[in-house]
């Protein structure tokens, strides 16, 4: 069950003074294009919800009720397939959407990587502030376009490229998705298990541990610890994900 949760003290501090306005995710979300004249209206819209690690915020086939915005942490979007095998489609963060489908179903899973805080809005409370305010509406359809591109490079990642350059080009790729935590120059920060990595690439844990090594023994990356890596030769890696290694 999804719990509402009062939140520590820093994020109840930050609805008791400001709200939205405050908010370190805003500049990442596409709550950065409503106006601040409109920012109240967009927070009394607002439940805050707190989720521990696996909690799920809802389940496959849930129906859909409310959207979601990603205001710290992670989490995973997966599928049961019939075979009882899980397929993961997406990882979320901070400014990330979530419920926008117009299904009246949800498709996917949604569970958190690790503790996490997102805002809630009732569907169509939100959608009725979307027609008021423009901005806020083609925000939305911008993000949909960039999640579409995103969709299509993972297809073709996953129906075109070796093991070894599908895990190249999520690592490539992963830096540029946490706002709220950049990493340091070339270092990737890994808040997914080897197994969620293999859900989501379409291989076996077995197969993600052996081209890790085998990174590793080209002297692309080095392992700082269990959720960091350090790259060692970008171009080489970049080159490896585009088919050129």
């Amino acid at each position: 069950m999804l719990e509402l949760a009062g939140l520590p003290a820093d994020c109840a501090k930050r609805r008791a003074t400001g709200g939205c306005d405050v908010c370190q995710a805003r500049p990442f979300s596409v709550c950065a294009s409503v106006p601040d004249a409109d920012l109240a209206r967009l927070d009394g819209l607002a439940e805050t919800v707190a989720l521990e690690p696996d909690q799920a915020l809802f389940r496959q086939d849930d129906p859909v009720t409310h959207i979601f915005n990603v205001t710290s942490g992670s989490l995973r979007l997966s599928r049961l397939l019939p075979d009882g095998r899980r397929q993961i489609a997406g990882f979320l963060f901070a400014g990330d959407f979530i419920g926008l489908s117009d299904e009246a179903r949800h498709a996917f899973a949604a569970e958190a990587l690790e503790p996490s805080t997102l805002c809630r809005f009732r569907q169509g409370d939100y959608r009725a502030l979307m027609r008021e305010v423009r901005d806020l509406e083609t925000a939305l359809l911008q993000r949909a376009g960039r999640e579409l591109s995103a969709a299509r490079d993972q297809a073709l990642r996953l129906g075109r490229k070796s093991a070894l350059e599908r895990l190249a080009s999520f690592l490539i790729d992963l830096p540029g998705i946490d706002p709220l935590r950049p990493a340091t120059p070339d270092v990737i920060r890994l808040p997914m298990t080897r197994g969620e990595i293999a859900d989501y690439l379409g291989l076996t844990i077995e197969t993600v541990s052996r081209s890790l090594t085998k990174l590793k023994q080209l002297g692309l990356v080095r392992q700082l610890s269990l959720n960091l890596l350090k790259v060692e030769r970008h171009d080489a890696l970049r080159d490896l994900a585009e088919g050129l290694g």
